[in-house]
C-alpha cells in the first residue's frame, strides 16, 4: 500500500541542499529589469506624466506609462473560466491604471539594463493628478455622496446576495418567526475581523521572453494554466500565443492564485523587442499592491431552545474588498455559507453578504477563503451563548454539529463522511478538558489561565460553484518506472509526494518509481486549474486514479500477450507483473518495459492519460484546542499548549498531513494575536514589512499537536478529503475562547494584540482606569 505511508517528500533533498531551482534562479544574466510606478494618491485620476527625464537616465531601455497600455479591462481572479458570461470573474484592471483606485496603484513602469537604472527612472518620473476623497470603510463607500470608485458599480457594492432557509416542514414562513418565539433565547453581537498577508518567502516574481513569435512567461504561481489564459485576455490575443513555465514556487497560501503582473510582464517584453525582462515584487510592494484576507464585519443573531438546539440564525456580512474586485463576491458568500453548514440550524437562516469598493489594498484569495472570519465570529458566539446559559462549551457543540448525511439546501454539497464528534472527544482527552475547564472556572489575580475550543468544517474543492476539471498523464520508461505528469502545482504543500503515491497505488509500484515532472510548462503539461481550495488530492487524484488504472490495463495487455496467460489473471505488484492465481512473478516490469520500447514484433509507447470532471463535493472536520495563561495588566496572551484534531478523510501521507496543522496553526496563531495590516486615513498601508508587520516567530509559538480521526470518505479518489487550508481556520476561536474563559472578557475583534486586550480589561474593570 502505497497510499497512507509517511514517505519522505521527493522534493526533500532538493530543497534542503539549495538545488532546487525557483524563478529567479533560472533566467540568464542579460536579462533587463521592470520597475513599477506606483501612486501616490489613492483615488482620483492620472491627468499627465513626464518621462522625459526618465527616459534619458543611462542605461533606462524603455518607459511605458497608463496612457500606453491596450485599453482592455481584464479579470485577475484564479478561478476556473466560465463558457456563460454571467458567471464570469469580474474584469475591473487595466495593466496600468490611468484611473487611480488604491495608494500605490500601478500606473507606469520603466524597463532597463539594471536596478539601479530603472529605480533612478522611476525617481524621475513627473506625475500630475486630480485627486478624490478616499473611502476607507464599507461605511463611507456606501455613503450617500460618495463617488464611485468604478463607475459599473455607482454604489460601491461589487455586489449583495440574501439566503432564506426554511426547514423543510417547519411550520413558520420567516426567520423572525423563530426569533420573536418566547421559547427560546435570542442572541445577537457583531465581530469584526482584520486585513492580514500571506508572508510567503517568496515574493512574487515574473520574467518575460519572446520565442519563435509568442511570448513565453516564468512565473512563480499557484495556476500556470489560468495565468495562460488571463494573460491573452489582458492582451487581447490566443491563449496559443503564449506559453507559462512554473518552476519549484516558495509559497503562496491563496496570493499566487492571482493573476497580476504576468501579464503586465508578457506586454512589457513585445514593447522592448522580445527581450527577456524581469519583474519582481518587493516585499512592500507584495503587502501594498498584491492582496490580503479580507476584513468582514459580522453581525450574528441565534436563537436558541432550551434542549441546546439552535433553532434559528442570522449573519450579516460585509466585506471590505478595496479598489479591484479580485476574487469578488465569492469570499463573503463562502463565508456565511460556512457560517450556515457547520451547525445546520434547527427551524431556519438567514444570511446576507456584501462586497463593497473602497480605496484600501485589494483583498483577495487567503488560506482558508472566507471561512477563518466567520468561524472566528461564529464560535465566539458559540462560546459566549454557552457561558450565558450556563452550558459546557463542548456538549453545546456536539448537540448541534453537522449530522452524516446532511445536505447544503442551497448549493447541495452533500456530508459523505464525518469524524467531527471523535475529533472533538480526542482532542478534549489530549487536552484535559474537563479537568481544565474545572480547575480554570474561578480564575482571580493578575495572571489568569484558561481552557477553549473551536470547530470547524470546510468543503473539498469548489463544485458545484465553480468546474472541477483535472487531467492526469503516465509514461512508461525503459526500465520499468513510470513519468507523472500534471497540471496540478506543488507549491511548497507536499503535493508532488501525495501525487506520486496516488499515481504508484493505482498503478501497482512502489512509490519511488514515480518521477513525477514537478515544473508545469502549458506548452507540455496536461490541463489542470492549479492549486486552491484544497481540491488537489480529491480532484486531481481522481485524474490520476483514471489515469492509473487505463496505464495498468495496457501493461497488463502487454504482459499478457508476451505471457500467453489471461490479463484477468495478472497484476501488477512491486516491481512485478505476477500472476493471482499463483502469486508467483511472470515478468519483470524493467523487462516488459524494455520490449514494449524495442520489440522487433510488437513495439508499442505505453502511456495512459485521463481527464475527469469532478461532480461532487465533501465535507472535512475538525477542531482547535487552546490552554493560554494571559498577563491582565501587560495585555498579553501566551498559548501554553494548543491541539488541531482533524478528519480529512483517510490520510495519503500522514506525516505531510501533520506538517500541513502545523504550518495552518501557526497561521491561525498569528491571526489571532498579533497580525493585521494598518492603514492611514489617506489608504496609505503603515506597516507594509516584515519589521512593522507582527508575523509570529518560532519564539512565540509553544508545542503544536496535531491529531487526526481518519474516515473513509466514499466520494474521494482514496478515501481522502481537503486539509491544506483547515488548520488555519480555528485557531484564533480557540484561543479567544480560552482567554474569555481565562478573564471573562470577550474580545469581538481580531487581532487580540495587547493594546485590544488592555483596554478591554480596563473597560470590564479587571485594570483600574487610571486619569481621565
Amino acid at each position: 500500500m502505497e497510499v497512507g505511508r509517511s514517505l519522505t517528500r521527493v522534493d526533500a533533498f532538493d530543497k534542503v541542499t539549495g538545488r532546487a531551482k525557483y524563478t529567479d534562479d533560472l533566467h540568464g544574466e542579460a536579462i533587463l529589469v521592470a520597475r513599477i510606478l506606483h501612486s501616490t494618491i489613492a483615488n482620483g485620476v492620472v491627468r499627465s506624466m513626464d518621462i522625459s527625464e526618465a527616459q534619458a537616465v543611462p542605461g533606462v531601455v524603455k518607459v511605458l506609462t497608463c496612457f500606453d497600455v491596450p485599453d482592455i479591462q481584464y479579470p485577475t481572479p484564479g478561478h476556473p473560466w466560465s463558457v456563460e458570461e454571467a458567471h464570469q470573474d469580474v474584469a475591473d484592471r487595466k495593466l496600468l491604471a490611468i484611473r487611480v483606485r488604491i495608494y500605490g496603484d500601478d500606473i507606469a513602469v520603466v524597463v532597463a539594463e539594471n536596478e539601479l537604472a530603472a529605480q533612478r527612472g522611476l525617481e524621475a518620473i513627473r506625475v500630475e493628478y486630480e485627486e478624490y476623497p478616499v473611502c476607507t470603510t464599507p461605511e463611507q463607500a456606501m455613503a450617500e455622496g460618495a463617488l464611485p470608485i468604478h463607475e459599473e458599480h455607482p454604489d460601491n457594492v461589487l455586489k449583495h446576495t440574501l439566503f432564506n432557509v426554511i426547514t423543510p416542514g417547519a411550520a413558520i414562513k420567516d426567520v423572525d418567526e423563530v426569533f420573536a418565539d418566547p421559547a427560546y433565547r435570542v442572541f445577537e453581537d457583531h465581530f469584526d475581523t482584520q486585513a492580514v498577508q500571506h508572508c510567503h518567502i517568496e515574493n512574487p516574481v515574473s520574467y518575460a521572453y519572446m520565442e519563435a513569435g509568442r511570448i513565453v512567461v516564468v512565473s512563480s504561481t499557484q495556476i500556470p494554466h489560468i495565468v495562460r489564459r488571463v494573460i491573452g485576455q489582458a492582451l487581447g490575443i490566443g491563449w496559443g500565443n503564449i506559453r507559462v513555465i512554473k518552476p519549484y514556487i516558495g509559497g503562496g497560501f491563496g496570493n499566487k492564485q492571482e493573476v497580476l503582473y504576468e501579464p503586465l510582464n508578457a506586454w512589457i517584453t513585445t514593447q522592448v523587442g522580445g527581450r527577456p525582462v524581469k519583474l519582481e515584487c518587493t516585499r512592500e510592494e507584495t503587502f501594498q499592491n498584491t492582496r490580503s484576507r479580507h476584513p468582514i464585519h459580522f453581525d450574528l443573531k441565534a436563537a436558541v431552545g432550551p434542549d441546546m438546539r439552535l433553532m434559528a440564525r442570522e449573519c450579516r456580512a460585509v466585506s471590505n474588498q478595496g479598489g479591484y474586485a479580485s476574487h469578488g463576491h465569492a469570499i463573503v458568500a463562502n463565508a456565511v455559507t460556512g457560517f450556515r453548514q457547520t451547525y445546520p440550524d434547527v427551524l431556519a437562516h438567514r444570511s446576507e453578504a456584501w462586497t463593497v469598493y473602497t480605496n484600501l489594498g485589494s483583498t483577495g484569495a487567503m488560506r482558508g477563503y472566507g471561512i477563518p472570519q466567520c468561524n472566528f465570529a461564529g464560535e465566539c458566539m458559540m462560546d459566549d451563548i454557552a457561558r450565558e446559559m450556563g452550558w459546557d462549551p463542548l456538549e453545546f457543540r456536539l448537540k448541534n454539529s453537522m449530522p452524516l448525511g446532511y445536505v447544503d439546501p442551497t448549493n447541495g454539497i452533500t456530508c459523505h463522511s464525518t469524524g467531527l464528534r471523535d475529533c472533538i472527544r480526542k482532542g478534549a482527552d489530549f487536552i484535559r478538558w474537563r479537568e481544565l475547564r474545572e480547575k480554570y472556572a474561578h480564575e482571580t489575580g493578575a495572571i489568569r489561565r484558561g481552557v477553549g475550543m473551536a470547530v470547524f468544517s470546510y468543503k473539498t474543492g469548489v463544485w458545484p460553484i465553480s468546474l472541477e476539471t483535472s487531467s492526469a498523464r503516465i509514461i512508461l520508461n525503459q526500465d520499468g518506472t513510470v513519468q507523472l505528469q500534471l497540471g496540478a502545482t506543488e507549491i511548497g504543500q507536499g503535493g508532488d509526494t501525495v501525487f506520486s503515491q496516488m499515481c504508484a497505488q493505482a498503478v501497482g509500484i512502489p512509490t519511488e518509481d514515480v518521477h513525477i515532472v514537478s515544473f508545469q510548462d502549458t506548452d507540455t503539461a496536461p490541463f489542470d486549474t492549479g492549486a486552491y481550495a484544497s481540491r488537489q488530492t480529491y480532484v486531481t487524484g481522481k485524474a490520476i486514479k483514471r489515469a492509473g488504472e487505463i496505464f495498468r490495463d495496457k501493461v497488463l495487455d502487454y504482459a499478457a500477450e508476451l505471457t500467453d496467460l489471461d490479463p484477468g489473471n495478472l497484476d501488477i505488484r512491486g516491481r512485478d507483473v505476477v500472476s493471482t492465481v499463483s502469486g508467483a512473478p511472470v515478468l519483470r516490469m524493467a523487462d516488459l518495459a524494455m520490449e514494449a520500447f524495442y520489440s522487433l514484433q510488437h513495439c508499442v509507447h505505453i502511456t495512459a492519460e485521463a481527464t475527469v470532471q469532478c461532480k461532487n463535493n465533501t465535507f472535512s472536520f475538525g477542531c482547535c484546542f487552546a490552554e493560554v495563561e494571559v498577563d491582565i495588566p501587560v495585555g498579553k496572551v501566551r498559548v501554553l499548549r494548543i491541539v488541531n484534531v482533524h478528519d480529512s478523510g483517510r490520510l495519503i501521507n500522514p506525516k505531510l498531513a501533520e506538517a500541513q496543522v502545523h504550518g495552518g496553526m501557526s497561521m491561525g496563531m498569528g491571526y489571532a494575536l498579533s497580525e493585521e495590516m494598518k492603514y492611514d486615513d489617506k489608504g496609505r498601508l503603515l506597516n507594509g514589512n516584515l519589521l512593522d508587520y507582527k508575523l509570529p516567530t518560532a519564539m512565540d509559538h509553544p508545542e503544536f499537536h496535531a491529531l487526526f480521526v481518519e474516515t473513509d470518505d466514499p466520494s474521494g479518489p482514496f478515501g481522502n478529503k481537503s486539509l491544506g487550508e483547515p488548520p488555519a481556520i480555528p485557531v484564533a476561536g480557540a484561543i479567544r475562547n480560552a482567554v474569555l474563559q481565562a478573564t471573562g472578557v470577550g474580545l469581538r475583534r481580531l487581532p487580540m494584540n495587547p493594546q485590544r486586550l488592555v483596554e478591554a480589561f480596563t473597560e470590564a474593570g479587571l485594570i483600574e482606569k487610571v486619569g481621565d
